[in-house]
């Protein structure tokens, strides 16, 4: 007999980074440490899920993995087949999944219809269920006309419109609309709710992977995310302390688990002529090194702002612009909002900009000082939404037409 039990399930398309993996886990987490009976599963296709570590009651669903080409096409990340063969094994693993899983609340992140609309016949499958859809958006999405192309290409509006029930927007209202400036009724507009960041508390249990090369001296903790479009920032930094100008903070640099190989290679090299560089190649635990950090240089993406906010620290941003400039957008109105620094890319490589940059950061002020309300509420508004969804009294006919 089917459990009655409360179930979400969450689809992450994302192969490549680790912001969309680490969005979904932390809401995954959130979500069975509010409510005692509920159970969380995620698609993925991330080949580094298995590495996190996932409370009681999260589990995940691993696809195979794609990756985005230069030229925006996806390419098969491990199988040796196409791509249109590699995409009906995971559509179909994902319609499948819904199928027994029969979630309650099936939440998509970023991507309304999936990679390459794979998760449409989902959506439509759902529809019929009962089930609650949701699709959660990051604060910050691309320029608005570079959106509306991509949308209006990949026909979006129909599911925006008529499949899901509600938008969730990672962010405070008022910092940044996503859906600004896109050509969609008032009636998508009006299934928006604001929650505020995703704070990023130190899990229980968690301890530094490694110990700090510096013991108990401050230091800047320098991370570019997944590190796969984190080279120049990284090599940036590294001139910087090459050039001796002037006295800086130790560096600890987590390079994250895509950085190119050849990359790592040139970067652990040169780090051993440095003294006060010292360099990881990846932790799944930052929470540690974030907190015992004095200050942070990164790159603009959602989740390592959430974790600048979560942690208070002084922070230098220094956005990519290629291929969206989502992270430029994001650092920029944080600036404005005196949160941070930003360090825009396109004076790379002058080791003078970054060296003086680096050398005022320990002193600044951290994001907390710009006394800006409800930043980092989202897991409380998600948390208190996803209660008021589980308590509706249709809830059980979701399980009864699934098993049909």
């Amino acid at each position: 007999m089917r459990s009655e039990s409360p179930r979400i399930l969450i689809y992450s398309h994302d192969s490549f980074g680790l912001g969309h993996l680490r969005r979904c886990r932390a809401i995954a987490q959130a979500l069975v440490g509010a409510f005692d009976t509920l159970s969380v599963l995620i698609l993925s296709g991330s080949p580094i899920i298995g590495s996190f570590e996932f409370r009681s009651r999260v589990d995940f669903v691993r696809i195979p993995g794609v990756i985005k080409l230069r030229d925006g096409e996806y390419t098969p990340l491990s199988l040796h087949l196409n791509i249109d063969h590699t995409l009906e094994i995971r559509s179909s693993i994902i319609e499948h999944t819904a199928q027994v899983f029969a979630p309650d609340i099936f939440i998509v992140d970023k991507e309304p219809l999936g990679l390459r609309g794979e998760v449409l016949p989902t959506l439509e499958q759902l529809k019929r269920a009962g089930t609650r859809l949701i699709l959660g958006l990051r604060d910050v999405l691309d320029d608005p006309q570079v959106l509306q192309q991509e949308w209006d290409r990949k026909n979006v509006r129909p599911a925006l419109e008529e499949l899901y029930d509600e938008i969730w927007v990672y962010g405070p209202e008022g910092m940044c609309d996503p859906l600004a400036g896109i050509d969609l009724p008032r009636s998508v507009h009006d299934k928006r709710l604001y929650t505020g960041f995703l704070r990023r508390d130190m899990p229980k249990g968690a301890r530094l992977s490694e110990p700090l090369p510096f013991g108990d001296e401050p230091f800047i903790l320098v991370t570019p995310g997944g590190g796969g479009d984190g080279v120049e920032m990284v090599d940036w930094v590294m001139r910087a302390y090459e050039s001796h100008a002037k006295p800086l903070f130790p560096a600890l640099i987590v390079l994250g688990p895509f950085m190119p190989a050849a990359s790592v290679s040139d970067f652990m090299a040169r780090a051993e002529n440095l003294r006060d560089v010292h360099i990881m190649r990846f932790t799944p635990q930052m929470e540690p090194y974030l907190q015992a950090a004095t200050a942070i240089v990164g790159m603009g993406g959602y989740n390592t702002f959430c974790e600048i906010l979560s942690f208070d620290k002084p922070t230098l941003l220094v956005p990519r612009i290629i291929p969206r400039r989502e992270q430029a957008i994001r650092a920029d109105r944080a600036a404005e909002a005196g949160l941070l620094t930003v360090l825009p890319i396109d004076r790379y490589p002058d080791p003078d900009q970054m060296l003086d940059a680096l050398s005022v950061l320990p002193q600044a002020a951290p994001p907390s000082h710009a006394g800006i309300d409800n930043l980092l509420g989202g897991l409380d508004v998600i948390e208190r939404r996803v209660g008021e969804i589980l308590a509706r009294p249709d809830r059980t006919r979701v399980l009864r037409r699934m098993a049909r």
